[in-house]
């Protein structure tokens, strides 16, 4: 599978993930130029996980983003759609605890994480709001939530360059540096397809969460949204 559509069949999803594995966090340090380190570690601030505490870590992937978890005594479990993914990150880190899972019906039992967090991907699966009632099923009560996702730059010229780098930078780059050019196509669609911040916000408060807040990254690139299980 090439490529999905902006339909998100699943198995178009996870076919795609799993052909960009073996080079996706390079081609991602490439794509943004460096930048997703600094929203990453924006995101791990926001999660505030403390050693001993439970977190699930959605669209893990490779498990970039669950290894400085681990490495500080957080007991964190990477999930990824991508069976593909998994195994790249298995073979990095034998140590963590992998699983592939679907976010729009977890395999976790009610209440039992401190903390879940998703970077880059809920754009990526097909019922968003089934995936944030799914979130709130696991997470337990006074527990907190924080989605790390490309969104809408407030300013129009900074929006006008970014969707110019999006649409007709990005791709290009990404056929020097990638094996499947077409995913990130997908990729930069998926992005111009998504909500904006307030629209996320509204999406959060429906699926129940409360505390709802967002931080815009780098003009608005990406947006951190933070919300609360209530007690």
């Amino acid at each position: 599978m090439s490529r999905a559509s902006l339909a998100k069949d699943p198995r178009e999803v996870a076919g795609m993930f799993d052909g960009v594995a073996p080079a996706y966090d390079l081609t991602n340090d490439v794509l943004s130029m460096g930048l997703d380190r600094l929203w990453r570690r924006r995101t791990r601030e926001a999660v505030a996980a403390e050693p001993g505490q439970r977190v699930l870590d959605l669209a893990a992937g490779t498990g970039t983003s669950s290894e400085p978890y681990a490495d500080a005594g957080v007991d964190v479990v990477p999930c990824d759609f991508s069976a593909g993914m998994v195994a790249v990150g298995k073979r990095r880190r034998p140590d963590l605890d992998f699983v592939v899972g679907d976010a729009t019906a977890l395999p976790f039992a009610d209440k039992v994480f401190d903390a879940v967090t998703i970077s880059f991907g809920l754009r990526n699966v097909v019922d968003t709001t089934a995936a944030l009632t799914e979130m709130f099923r696991v997470t337990r009560p006074g527990g907190r939530l924080v989605i790390c996702e490309f969104s809408t730059p407030p300013n129009a010229a900074w929006r006008e360059m970014y969707g110019f780098y999006r649409d007709r930078v990005l791709p290009r780059v990404a056929s020097m540096v990638s094996s499947n050019t077409d995913a990130y196509s997908y990729l930069s669609e998926s992005i111009a397809d998504w909500p904006d911040q307030r629209a996320l916000a509204a999406l959060l408060h429906g699926a129940g969460w409360r505390r709802v807040a967002y931080r815009n990254l780098t003009g608005g690139i990406v947006a951190l949204h933070r919300a609360t299980r209530p007690v």
